[in-house]
């Protein structure tokens, strides 16, 4: 069995990952209720994971097991391939960032946007616009109204996504810092993604 690499991000940071076309990839709360935040770059950053295109082609607000992931231009770049989790999930909302914090309150307050920056900066990389992200296990449906909130996350400790990269990857996952609001259950923890190389 091919050799797994785990990654730990830890509560309210965010973490790179390298992976290799055909390689799986899962996304797993560890604790309950945590929301991840993904992206994905090719490596020349070229092409990014776009959550318009991937509800514009797929037609759904969030892909089903066997559905892709679209990039930018069109092409897929992972493979939704198994939800243990209750859902649901969210594209439509961006990464929580420090305008938002400010607005709820808080001068200093980590957030997504900035902890993929970061990453991205450890990376050596750099971008002057900040992609909407994939919101894994956000409860965060949109309402018959038409509104949008965010409600508590329901997925349970252990609960995970597994994907298939597509192409050679960059992937920026996040551990949601919002504990201000329900959205992570009132308690930021870590989140653990476990890469399996292409066999």
């Amino acid at each position: 069995m091919p050799d797994q690499n785990r990654v730990v991000v830890p509560a309210q940071s965010g973490r790179s990952i390298h992976v290799a076309r055909g390689d799986l990839i899962r996304i797993i709360d560890l604790k309950g209720q945590q929301v991840a935040d993904l992206w994905a770059f090719t490596p020349d950053m070229k092409d990014w994971l776009s959550t318009s295109n991937t509800r514009d082609i797929g037609e759904r607000l969030f892909p089903k097991v066997g559905e892709h992931f679209y990039g930018t231009t069109g092409e897929p770049l992972l493979t939704l391939v198994e939800d243990a989790s209750p859902g649901p999930h969210d594209m439509l909302y961006p990464a929580c960032n420090h305008a938002l914090y400010v607005r709820a309150g808080f001068d200093e307050h980590p957030n997504c946007q900035d902890n993929l920056h970061k990453a991205l900066a450890i990376e050596g990389l750099s971008l002057p616009f900040t992609p909407d992200p994939v919101d894994l296990f956000q409860n965060s449906l949109p309402q018959p109204d038409g509104a949008i909130d965010v409600f508590a996350s329901i997925n349970p400790p252990g609960g995970y996504v597994a994907l298939r990269a597509e192409r050679d990857l960059l992937l920026v996952v996040t551990a949601c810092s919002v504990d201000h609001y329900p959205t992570n259950g009132g308690v930021c923890t870590e989140i653990e993604v476990e890469v399996t190389p292409a066999p």
